[in-house]
């Protein structure tokens, strides 16, 4: 399962074998088991390990590991060449990690570049919808013009699209005005045929949130103003410090006259990225807390009411069991 993960994303770390194949576990126990088995993945030459240039440890799939790959029916490649010439892939490590997590919960998943490989499929290699998911108007100072946007990661739930953006540095006016205009997309389809119900920010660290609730905070001040007609959307600050997306729409009555109903479309949350979690030393030493693991209401985003509870990750690890016995 670990080399799996290590031919689909190219470059892991021991975190994304604790989330892909260890998530019903407590997370030191599932720690624990993950770096064993990398461990053994590397001196058996499965697997190499690298360091970036963030100090962060990081690992590739070799020839011999694609090789165990193929024997086994799974189309692999080694990935070491591109490892090495990685200097800091930690925005692409942490849009696989919440990939993982959805996955983890149940949902299905997709990083960016997956999603791009998937719209491409269905529609076509000339076809617009392979450049983004959503096209949205952005509007700056020095005019307003459409974009595409793509998410770092996106996960297919019950009632639509969950959007996931890793912020690791400050947006700057540009960024800010593309998530202002993401954030009043909620309700709108998405060109996977379904809508967009969620948009879920991480931060590295407090400024950056800080940055991000700023921009936020403003959007809810602005589209206040917004006169009230069918298809205004507005952005309404929330307890937790989550946002309500409301739309508003043309509702018929039993007598034939209309009139303008507010109803909710989406909702936009940001957290702190678990960056905590991958530095955590099973002695202790490091002072790094476990919080944020599977067992509380936080990865890969806290649920707010009227949102369901998360389920309990299970093995995917018994699910192959049970094929090979099958």
């Amino acid at each position: 399962m670990a080399l799996r993960l290590a031919n689909r994303f190219r470059v892991i770390r021991t975190i994304d074998v604790a989330v892909g194949c260890f998530a019903e576990r407590p997370f030191k126990a599932a720690l624990t088991a993950a770096q064993r088995a990398m461990r053994g993945m590397v001196k058996d030459d499965l697997l190499r390990r690298y360091r970036t240039d963030r100090f962060q440890t990081v690992y590739g799939l070799t020839g011999k590991g694609a090789d165990w790959l193929a024997n086994r029916g799974v189309d692999a490649s080694s990935s070491v060449r591109r490892v090495s010439d990685m200097s800091n892939p930690e925005h692409r490590l942490w849009a696989q990690f919440l990939t993982l997590c959805c996955e983890a919960r149940g949902l299905r998943a997709h990083t960016e570049q997956e999603l791009m490989v998937l719209l491409a499929k269905n529609g076509g290699v000339n076809d617009d919808t392979s450049h983004g998911l959503l096209n949205v108007l952005v509007t700056m100072n020095r005019g307003s013009r459409r974009i595409e946007l793509r998410p770092d990661a996106v996960a297919i739930e019950s009632d639509g699209v969950t959007w996931l953006e890793v912020d690791r540095s400050a947006r700057g006016a540009d960024r800010a005005a593309s998530l202002k205009a993401l954030a009043l997309s909620a309700g709108r389809t998405t060109r996977l045929g379904v809508p967009l119900r969620r948009v879920v920010v991480l931060t590295r660290s407090p400024r950056i949130e800080n940055r991000v609730r700023a921009t936020l905070d403003a959007l809810a001040q602005e589209s206040a103003a917004f006169s009230l007609s069918e298809g205004r959307r507005i952005l309404v600050p929330g307890l937790g410090g989550a946002y309500t997306v409301i739309r508003t729409r043309e509702e018929v009555m039993s007598d034939g006259r209309t009139r303008l109903v507010d109803e909710t479309a989406g909702y936009v949350l940001v957290q702190a990225l678990p960056v905590w979690l991958p530095k955590v030393r099973l002695d202790g030493r490091d002072g790094h807390a476990c919080d944020g693991w599977f067992d509380v209401n936080y990865l890969p985003y806290q649920r707010i009411p009227p949102m369901e509870p998360w389920r309990a990750p299970g093995s995917p690890l018994h699910s192959l069991v049970t094929q090979k016995g099958a």
